[in-house]
């Protein structure tokens, strides 16, 4: 593996290590999906710091950004949310009870079918999900600066077309 010495980042040197120790294996997948899990893991703390300054932690932003992305009237089922977050019902419970506390989510009977529960954003819950989106965005574009938009654009269908293989293969392995 000839690299750039100006471009050389920290899942090269993981890699040229494993060339020497077993020069047999391919550690191709790591020029991606190690990548992909540093970077991850070097953003999160910025992303968590951005909803930390809203009051939130990551999984109530997940809550509230996701009903707010769900469009007027800004209400769901437990069951939707759950689901669409991929949580368990207890983990949601849990962060729903937070909420409601705070005054950024009501729990209330459904009007189409009275035994069960819908979950809506309030008018604050609304102004803070909003408020912490457009933040985390303008923090996360603020990464992305070192590469043209093109470059973005490319790299983005990249992934998307990774990401969409990997959906398809977890959805199949479902029983």
């Amino acid at each position: 593996m000839a690299l750039d010495k100006e471009n050389v980042d920290h899942v090269d040197r993981l890699r040229g290590q494993w060339d020497k120790e077993l020069p047999d294996l391919d550690t191709e997948p790591m020029a991606i999906l190690g990548r992909a899990y540093r970077l991850a893991n070097l953003v999160r703390p910025s992303i968590e710091a951005t909803f930390a300054s809203f009051g939130l932690d990551r999984g109530e932003f997940d809550v509230i950004s996701t009903l707010r992305r769900s469009g007027p009237p800004y209400r769901l089922t437990p069951t939707e949310l759950y689901t669409s977050l991929m949580i368990s019902s207890g983990g949601l419970t849990h962060r729903l009870d937070r909420l409601q506390k705070s005054g950024l989510i009501l729990r209330e009977r459904s009007a189409a079918d009275g035994r069960s529960m819908v979950v809506g954003l309030t008018e604050e819950g609304i102004r803070l999900a909003e408020a912490a989106f457009r933040a985390d965005m303008a923090s996360e574009m603020a990464y992305l600066t070192d590469l043209s938009e093109k470059e973005r654009r490319d790299l983005a269908v990249l992934l998307r077309k990774l990401l969409g293989s990997l959906e398809k293969r977890a959805a199949s392995d479902k029983p």
